[in-house]
């Protein structure tokens, strides 16, 4: 559950920003990703070839609509890559249909949606658990969706469920109260961003008199004055089948499907309601064709919904970074200038070779640009963010940004600018539609934003026609000085202040917590109210990557798939952060961040244009224990992406302009770090659980950043990058045999002497007792807390079974025993898991959750009780099982996602895995039984010798430190 605001780069890639994903990459540790990443594309001829790919994967190809006689729209698509497949519904109300005064309903409902019906009263997020489902759901500006992807067997069952909370959602005192303390504290989540703050302000004045001005979730001020009966009127004015749409991609046969949809939904009566969005809006769209004379297609900024402010606004709060940003209004999603508007945005911001990139980055001015078109029902608007560099005016930048933008429409723009600009956006629609979630997503948005889930073929043909002349019109109609918002944040940043550790138990202001009881209950109640799942037909096979060394050691493992005309690269260098030396702390980083500022042969911006130019991605992250590369192309560019990747592995030079670009840009990460709450709480807690000497105990400082050289970059790679500690690999449309030469013809000359050099993780004893540490961070509304210690490497025999005890314990924040205490029954946090995250070297069992400060102290205590409870009397067999069977089915939908299937083959591979793992990983996890799981509970989990980090507003720490 989460607010999407429109933050995405891609008008068609739908990226849902939800908070309680924040820890995922934890001790894998927030990546750090290369700043020169792009995405982008070729010229006319290579623009031909998209085209045609296109047409073939067209997002409507094989979707058949229907319209039951209650009114419900019904999107049914077969996609036979996969045995899953994708149920989402989407409704036709957001923010947009709000006010002050009610702001933030619409998020506030959908969260009451997962709380049970009245004929299945128990944890939706239970269900969808059990039935293996990656599930969730966001509320956006024109819509709020509900989606879950399954093994294809499960359909039926999800469909039951979809259809049960439409017309039967339990919404009372108890679950409201307790949801109205989620949202609170998932709303103080945003407020610790000074980006979301600005955002707030800038929209505001954006559009004083219209929805669009309000922040998605919600005010806390509105949040706290919602009653019972105000929540279910909206529910029963806006959840009806002539307000929906429903949505079901993949593995499936069109005719058996909607026969099955007619039988589930077609006997649920509509409610007598109130018009929604697209009612009021009518139709703007007939026959697929846009109505471009419509009265509903209003002016650039009508004075009634915008209102552009000749001054900036400007906010002076707590921050670590200065920020501008520029809103420029523009028309609704169906007007013809938005194909022409999205290729204008790409000649300005995509890639190291667009002109704000040139202005504001590579003149050191900014050290971050974000950009993208937002376009929605009523209006639309252009955004830019500008993050700037230490030091710097945002007057300046603001000056710069300007001046850039005057010139290029004085001068115009080149016909080879507008070719790039139209091919990278028709690559872009190919790369984002590879996975069945993402299809269903395409359609869901066109349907319930443009009126037409064609919208996008239609989008795309548009784009195709676009001219050097069209996109200079829109330069001139939109990007008016007089027509733009400017928001200013000038930070006020204080140190953080880390409190010492505080051995011993918890304070007294802490509260025990009567914890139900309910378990066995609870897990009966899942099969009890779980819908009947069809029989699965076939075993679910996953076949195995063909794999080769080459002479110098590098190995590569193939697995082809012509399902779509891409390529997904995946790969692993062991030249991580555990490399890292106290006095250099950040070297890795700057390394693989300097990779593309040039070569021997090439320059950065020839580097970058190699990929610009055909729509590829190529980008460096660097964790504790590797060097991660991960890049996405069209089929046909697969020799360009292997060829700049060798390039920028053995022949990077490091030139000291570019490093200084980039250790400026570390220095700014650095401060906005220490000002996150997750960050500085992340951290700590890793410092507090390795002693000092430890791999995982370095991190970079101000001190440490500055002190490192070019040579030092040359020297690290020289040591650490080698083709005997690299794996490289590709799953996608490829000849085996061509991608073997390729192979060696790229990386065949990678010379390596001696042997690699190897790091010993010494053993780290756990603590004698209960740690405190609680960092004060002034400014944030929400605290941040991690709790653990050390765990288990990835080769340890308890692996599967703790991966079993984790699902129970806290594997998913709606279904696990931490969720549903901690955040469904106390309503104490927005979102709470436990991870037993297991590296090759090394592992660190931890706690993650959100919390209102003012309920961190009872959330730790209620934690350590479970954890207490599950180590001392166990879990029940009915636990274990379902939990295997939700880790099984979990599994098998992830990897139908290329990039998700390429990141378990090289990760089975850098472990040591042998080669079967990716096909014998759902047996394994089967054959772990009651006994194992509660014996690894009883020798992982240890509520009473633990490290818990607390960081956020001085609240926290007063309540706990005395």
């Amino acid at each position: 559950m989460a607010v999407f605001s429109v933050g995405y780069r891609y008008r068609f890639s739908l990226l849902l920003l939800s908070l309680w994903m924040i820890a995922v990459f934890f001790l894998s540790d927030q990546p750090a990703y290369s700043q020169y990443a792009t995405i982008s594309r070729q010229g006319n001829t290579q623009a031909k070839l998209v085209a045609n790919n296109i047409k073939h994967l067209a997002v409507t190809e094989n979707v058949h609509k229907t319209v039951l006689e209650n009114g419900l729209t019904v999107l049914i698509k077969e996609v036979h890559t996969a045995p899953v497949v994708s149920v989402q519904m989407w409704y036709k109300v957001g923010s947009s249909n709000e006010e002050p005064g009610v702001n933030g309903i619409a998020h506030q409902l959908e969260h009451l949606m997962f709380k049970g019906t009245q004929s299945r009263p128990i944890q939706f997020g239970r269900l969808f658990s059990a039935l293996g489902s990656d599930s969730n759901a966001f509320t956006s500006y024109d819509q709020t969706a509900y989606y879950g992807t399954v093994e294809k067997n499960k359909l039926k069952a999800l469909l039951v469920l979809e259809a049960d909370r439409m017309q039967n959602a339990l919404i009372d005192t108890e679950h409201l109260a307790n949801e109205k303390r989620v949202v609170t504290s998932e709303l103080q989540g945003y407020e610790n961003s000074p980006e979301y703050r600005l955002n707030r302000a800038v929209m505001r004045a954006v559009f004083p008199n219209h929805a669009y001005g309000l922040p998605v979730g919600g005010t806390k001020a509105d949040v706290e004055k919602f009653q019972v009966e105000q929540v279910r009127k909206y529910y029963q004015n806006f959840y009806s089948p002539d307000n929906a749409v429903l949505i079901v991609v993949g593995d499936l046969s069109t005719k058996k499907t909607l026969s099955t949809v007619k039988e589930i939904f077609g006997k649920l009566p509509n409610r007598d309601r109130r018009q929604g969005a697209e009612e009021r809006l009518l139709s703007r769209v007939n026959k697929g064709e846009v109505i471009s004379n419509s009265p509903l297609h209003p002016a650039p900024c009508p004075s009634a919904s915008c209102s552009p402010s000749s001054t900036p606004i400007i906010l002076r709060e707590h921050g670590a970074a200065a920020l501008l940003q520029m809103v420029y209004p523009l028309p609704d999603i169906n007007h013809p200038d938005i194909p022409a508007l999205d290729v204008m945005d790409y000649i300005l911001t995509e890639g190291r070779n667009s002109y704000l990139y040139q202005a504001l980055i590579e003149s050191g001015l900014a050290n971050e640009l974000t950009a993208y078109v937002a376009t929605l029902q009523e209006s639309s608007w252009y955004e830019l963010l500008v993050k700037a560099a230490p030091n710097q005016d945002l007057t300046k930048i603001e000056a710069a940004l300007n001046n850039a933008i005057a010139n290029l429409v004085q001068k115009g723009v080149k016909l080879e600018e507008v070719d790039r600009a139209k091919t990278q956006l028709e690559a872009a629609v190919i790369l984002n539609n590879r996975d069945i979630t993402s299809q269903a997503m395409q359609l869901g948005n066109d349907q319930t934003t443009a009126g037409d889930y064609r919208y996008t073929d239609r989008y795309l043909t548009a784009v195709r026609q676009v001219t050097a002349a069209d996109v200079m019109d829109v330069f001139n109609k939109y990007l008016k000085i007089e027509a733009r918002t400017v928001g200013f944040f000038e930070p006020n940043l204080k140190q953080t202040k880390e409190v010492k550790k505080i051995d011993g138990e918890p304070q007294p202001t802490q509260t025990q917590e009567h914890l139900s009881d309910n378990t066995a209950i609870a897990s009966s109640k899942v099969a009890k109210y779980l819908p009947t799942v069809d029989l699965a037909t076939d075993a679910v096979k996953h076949s195995i990557p063909q794999q080769f060394t080459l002479a110098n050691g590098l190995q590569v493992l193939l697995l082809p798939d012509k399902s779509t005309p891409t390529i997904t690269l995946s790969g692993n260098i062991k030249a991580g952060k555990e490399f890292d030396s106290d006095e250099q702390a950040g070297l890795a980083s700057l390394v693989a961040n300097n990779l593309m500022s040039g070569t021997k042969t090439k320059d950065a911006l020839t580097l970058a244009k190699a990929l610009e130019e055909r729509g590829a991605t190529l980008n460096f992250e660097v964790s504790r224990e590797g060097m991660r590369i991960k890049g996405n192309s069209l089929a046909t560019d697969l020799p360009i992406l292997i060829q700049t990747l060798a390039d920028a592995v053995k022949n990077s030079t490091f030139p000291e302009k570019e490093l200084e670009l980039n250790r400026q840009q570390a220095l700014t990460t650095l401060k906005l770090e220490l000002d996150d709450p997750l960050e500085v709480a992340r951290r700590i807690f890793v410092q507090s659980v390795y002693p000092k000497k430890h791999p995982l105990h370095t991190f970079p400082t101000e001190k440490s950043l500055q002190q490192i050289r070019r040579e030092d970059l040359i020297a690290f790679k020289a040591k650490h990058y080698r083709p005997d500690t690299t794996v490289l690999v590709l799953v996608g449309d490829f000849d085996l045999a061509k991608v073997r030469s390729l192979m060696k013809t790229a990386f065949g000359n990678w010379k390596v002497s001696g042997q690699p050099p190897n790091l010993k993780y010494p053993t780290v004893s756990m603590p004698q007792s209960v740690v405190r540490v609680n960092p004060v961070l002034p400014g944030k509304s929400q605290a941040i807390t991690y709790m653990g210690y050390t765990g288990i490497n990835r080769q340890d025999p308890r692996f599967y079974a703790a991966l079993v005890l984790n699902q129970i314990l806290g594997g998913d924040t709606l279904s696990s025993r931490l969720g549903a205490e901690v955040r469904d029954r106390q309503g104490l946090t927005y979102g709470i898991y436990s991870y037993f995250q297991a590296e090759k070297n090394a592992g660190t069992f931890w706690i993650e959750m959100q919390t209102s400060p003012e309920d961190a102290n009872k959330a730790i205590a209620s934690t350590r009780q479970i954890l207490q409870q599950i180590h001392r009397q166990g879990v029940t067999l009915l636990d274990v099982k379902t939990a295997k069977d939700t880790l099984v089915s979990s599994y098998n939908v992830s990897l139908a996602n290329p990039e998700e299937l390429t990141n378990r083959i090289l990760k089975n591979k850098v472990y040591g895995l042998n080669e079967t793992e990716l096909s014998y990983f759902p047996q394994k996890i089967q054959k772990v039984t009651l006994a194992q799981v509660n014996q690894a509970a009883r020798e992982l989990l240890h509520p009473d010798k633990i490290v818990v980090v607390t960081a956020g507003p001085a609240v926290v720490a007063d309540q706990s430190i005395r």
